[in-house]
């Protein structure tokens, strides 16, 4: 029989809906019922796509011995991490406070007034060498709570100190200045794998937030070997096994060192964040490796990870009938029976397919050898080559996709959505794809239209009901806000509709109303409406995602250029200055901020455009400004509509001069003469 997570709308706990636990979902609910019952919490988090969350699931939440254990003796609680990101980080940030490390599944073990005691991460069925079994845990933990009451909660409030005092903002005097920047290249350099790309050791994560920093540092000095780090870094991701080699986009992050063994789950962030970061070093080498991760992964997501009202879906699974990695992996036979002979034979030598395999008697899809040696040393024509594999390509993404595929999560998460969005909005300007900044548009209308409640309050998710509308709920976090104002910016700038800057500006006020301290000048992740938890969750360091913070500083930065609002600005470099002591102690844990700094401290230029959007001389201008890496320059234009002039002083008195197309490059909203052919303007610009 269900339990209470059957009316939940989280794919994860809809998982775990016929588990034979007595799961209650997050909320009021669940801590009365412990308090009354006078039992700890068990809590337990996890998100859809996470592999030994499924392990743990199955191993020990179907097993009806272990879940009486668990129902006489503890009040159950799941939690999707992606739903209630503000949960999960509190109970991690106790679990890592008691044991040194964390990760998913988190298992942590509180009282009824929502205080941790005891806390891990997977735990095995029975006792295994080294670790203790989930039974063995259950009944030491019952036995303590019944037995040693008063100790347990004076160790609990020992991790709660420790949890305010990381969340507990600090004044700091210092002042944000270049030095930072050039500080964080040293230490990012000493923790470069320089042989296969990426940071040193295993596993790897892509980390696209410190080589976003890295190509702001190129962009700044020309420095070569910065510009080499990068770009070794996203040809071999392309080339490994992390890159879907059939079907696009990219996995979590790779178990080795090479890039060769994903973790096979595919977050929507990721792939959000990657598309951005190839799509800026395309920009500055013009590499048509980038612009192919770029158009394929894309593609990957418009296939299989968008719904019809234009939402995101959040990840995909690792496994597949119950395996990791089945749906991806090929053996020798598998490719002879889908291809024929000729086909078959330059398959396995491209993607480096043997009849042992790479991976558990089969083959992970990878590049043994870059796409350009593989051509010389074939002595192949390129275009015949690249016509070549561009087909067998698809006989195999067909072929695959008749297989079973991993299970989607088909929530709507606006940050993530946001950080998509900006992905699509971007690489449709820069690479003239109309159809990529539709599916923008569309994005945007969906989490402006139906992400609200009654009060105009952003929401955090949504899940469709049917193929056009669906269910929002949860108040929006700090990113949600952040992500979704710097997005609309961007497809501000693909599209010179400037009601898209009016919808970030009344995001941007909401935000600073209900996420801002004013005493400590800084942002919180919550809202003051938001559940009153141990503490109010401020989480400053870059993780998977960018932190919440830095993106409001970021998109503060560029909206008050924008709109001429010093405030936003004032307020994003008040916010920045607290984590000085970060970008100069652990630069690679704040690159998301550094790359704000980047922004307030350099020369940028705003370029206006005025002219019919269809005009040759206005196409050839907008393809010259995002021809190359340009990330302080902001874009803005407007047709000649009156109206629009006085809306910001970035547009004010902006007219076209004798009837033509005309540009104006401005720094600080001082404007140098206007011009009115492209050679002019790529004199002005450099």
């Amino acid at each position: 029989m269900p339990n209470r997570l059957a009316n939940e709308a989280s794919p994860y706990l809809l998982q775990h809906k016929d588990n034979p636990v007595d799961w209650y979902p997050w909320g009021e609910d669940a801590l009365a019922a412990a308090k009354l019952l006078d039992k700890p919490i068990l809590l337990s988090i996890g998100y859809s796509a996470c592999h030994w969350c499924h392990v743990m699931a199955h191993e020990s939440f179907e097993n009806e011995s272990i879940a009486a254990v668990m129902n006489a003796g503890f009040v159950n609680i799941k939690v999707d991490r992606e739903e209630l990101p503000d949960v999960d980080s509190i109970y991690m940030t106790a679990v890592q406070a008691m044991t040194g490390s964390g990760g998913w599944p988190l298992t942590v073990f509180i009282s009824p007034d929502g205080q941790p005691f005891f806390g891990g991460t997977y735990f095995p069925p029975e006792d295994r060498p080294n670790m203790a079994g989930f039974p063995r845990v259950l009944a030491a933990i019952s036995d303590a709570y019944a037995n040693r009451r008063e100790e347990i909660i004076a160790n609990s409030q020992q991790i709660v100190a420790t949890i305010r005092e990381q969340s507990t903002p600090k004044k700091i005097d210092g002042t944000i200045d270049d030095s930072l920047i050039f500080g964080s290249f040293t230490h990012l350099v000493g923790l470069a794998d320089l042989e296969h790309g990426g940071s040193k050791g295993a596993p790897k994560f892509p980390q696209p937030m410190v080589y976003e920093l890295l190509l702001r540092y190129w962009k700044r000095t020309g420095s070569s070997q910065v510009l080499d780090m990068v770009t070794l870094t996203l040809e071999k991701m392309a080339q490994g096994g992390i890159y879907d080699q059939i079907g696009g986009g990219f996995a979590r992050y790779s178990v080795d060192d090479r890039w060769l063994v994903p973790h096979f789950e595919k977050m929507l962030y990721d792939n959000a964040q990657l598309v951005s970061l190839y799509l800026h070093a395309y920009q500055a080498t013009k590499t048509p490796l980038f612009i192919r991760i770029v158009e394929e992964t894309l593609e990957y997501v418009t296939r299989e990870m968008t719904h019809p009202t234009g939402g995101f879906f959040s990840a995909s699974d690792a496994d597949s009938e119950g395996v990791e990695g089945k749906y991806f992996v090929w053996t020798s036979g598998e490719i002879d029976t889908v291809l024929d002979e000729s086909d078959a034979e330059l398959a396995k030598a491209y993607w480096g397919v043997t009849e042992g395999g790479n991976f558990e008697d089969s083959n992970i899809l990878y590049l043994p050898i870059s796409r350009l040696e593989f051509i010389s040393r074939t002595m192949r024509e390129s275009s015949e080559l690249v016509g070549d594999i561009t087909r067998i390509r698809g006989l195999l993404l067909e072929a695959r996709s008749q297989r079973i595929a991993p299970d989607i999560d088909d929530k709507i998460l606006v940050s993530w959505n946001s950080m998509m969005l900006k992905a699509f909005a971007e690489a449709g300007a820069v690479l003239e794809n109309s159809e990529w900044i539709a599916a923008a548009e569309k994005n945007a209308r969906l989490l402006l239209d139906q992400l609200k409640d009654s009060q105009g309050r952003l929401l955090h998710t949504w899940k469709a009901t049917n193929e056009s509308e669906g269910d929002a709920r949860i108040l929006g976090y700090l990113d949600d806000h952040s992500c979704l104002i710097d997005a609309l910016l961007t497809l501000y700038e693909a599209t010179f509709d400037y009601s898209y800057i009016d919808e970030a500006q009344s995001l941007a006020d909401q935000m600073i109303n209900r996420f801002w301290d004013q005493d400590w000048e800084v942002f919180y992740d919550t809202s003051l409406e938001h559940s009153k938890l141990l503490v109010r969750p401020r989480d400053v360091l870059d993780n998977a995602l960018p932190s919440g913070g830095a993106i409001a500083a970021m998109a503060l930065l560029r909206l008050s250029i924008f709109t001429g609002d010093i405030d936003y600005a004032s307020k994003a470099e008040a916010s920045m200055k607290a984590l000085i002591p970060y970008m100069e102690q652990s630069p690679s844990s704040v690159t998301s901020w550094l790359a704000a700094v980047d922004f307030l401290r350099s020369n940028s230029q705003q370029v206006v455009l005025i002219g019919d959007d269809a005009d040759p001389v206005v196409i050839a201008m907008k393809r010259e400004l995002r021809s190359s890496f340009a990330p302080n320059t902001v874009l803005a234009g407007i047709s000649s509509v009156p109206d629009l002039t006085n809306r910001s002083p970035l547009l004010e008195g902006k007219v076209q001069v004798n009837g033509k197309a005309t540009a104006y490059v401005c720094a600080n909203y001082v404007c140098k003469l206007p011009v009115s052919s492209v050679a002019e303007l790529v004199e002005q610009l450099s």
